[in-house]
């Protein structure tokens, strides 16, 4: 099997440099990644206990926390003692970046808009030494529950969840949170691979479009939701400029009381936004957004940090 034709040929449009190199990465399994949680348990302990399993696991340089292992061990690990007492939990790479660049504080209000399946909301919670406040929020009610689930097992006290749909939340709760997560939903382009058809099966530019909507309307009940000085974080794990560097134009557009933060990602395979898609050109600060590359260990990513000013 192979990617759509299509989708082959934006991608070459988006990177026209390395897509050869970067399309390599689509043809075989990325290594596995999984993050000890702090709230359960420490690192030793969890390498002791993987040791005896026989998993050998390879730090990730820039987290202490995070570990990779070859994609034939995965089974091992979903199904170890490790995994059901939520002292580990499997996450991309790519995902474990929006908690570290949104850099959540104990004791702050945080709101995590479309939360499921809970990996950054338990990231957030640790980070925070579950102290504050982390709203919740999914509206799909068996991924509300798998949610529910996952940010119990992982030890987290300070989730309030709410199952309900995320553009309604800015109205319910007017600057109320000091940073918000917006990891939205999107035509998930990054998980893409050649020999797995249902990976992109459902895949169209059509849907690219139905996305970008969906995402705009997320961002502007999040944006209601925060505070002044506040920070937003929004991810995609798309390669669309119409569902990335699009969505943070038109909004800068809008609403002139936010500004891009630069982002100091620890990771060396990232590239700024994009300038232009097509005949449209982006506003300059939209080059301050970051695009993660595709890699054997991580998947593609899309970030922008928003601060509201005071």
């Amino acid at each position: 099997m192979s990617l759509p034709a299509s989708f082959i040929m934006r991608f070459r449009s988006i990177y026209p440099d390395d897509a050869d190199r970067l399309l390599a990465t689509f043809e075989r399994p990325t290594r596995v990644s999984f993050r000890v949680n702090p709230l359960k348990t420490d690192v030793d302990s969890v390498l002791e206990d993987l040791e005896k399993e026989g998993v050998s696991c390879e730090p990730v340089a820039w987290y202490p926390y995070a570990f990779t292992i070859d994609p034939s061990l995965r089974d091992v690990l979903t199904h170890s003692k490790l995994f059901e007492r939520g002292e580990i939990y499997i996450q991309s790479l790519s995902s474990m970046l929006a908690p570290l660049a949104l850099d959540p504080k104990p004791d702050e209000t945080i709101l995590d808009l479309t939360a499921a399946p809970g990996g950054k909301s338990l990231m957030m919670a640790a980070q925070m030494e579950n102290r504050g406040w982390l709203s919740v929020v999914e509206p799909g009610k068996d991924r509300f529950f798998r949610l529910k689930a996952n940010l119990e097992r992982g030890g987290v006290t300070i989730a309030h969840h709410y199952m309900t749909d995320g553009r309604s939340v800015g109205n319910k709760c007017p600057a109320m949170f000091d940073r918000v997560m917006l990891d939205a939903p999107c035509s998930t382009e990054a998980k893409f691979k050649s020999y797995d058809p249902k990976s992109y099966a459902y895949w169209s530019e059509r849907k690219i479009k139905e996305m970008a909507k969906l995402q705009l309307r997320l961002m502007e009940s999040a944006l209601k939701s925060l505070k002044p000085s506040g920070s937003l974080l929004y991810a995609t794990c798309s390669f669309a400029p119409e569902e990335n560097e699009a969505v943070i134009d038109k909004t800068l557009k809008k609403h002139p009381e936010l500004t891009v933060e630069p982002l100091h990602l620890p990771v060396e395979n990232r590239q700024p936004g994009l300038m232009q898609w097509g005949k449209k050109h982006f506003s300059e600060e939209v080059q301050t957004c970051v695009r993660i590359l595709p890699t054997e260990t991580m998947d593609g990513f899309f970030l922008c940090k928003l601060r509201k000013k005071s």
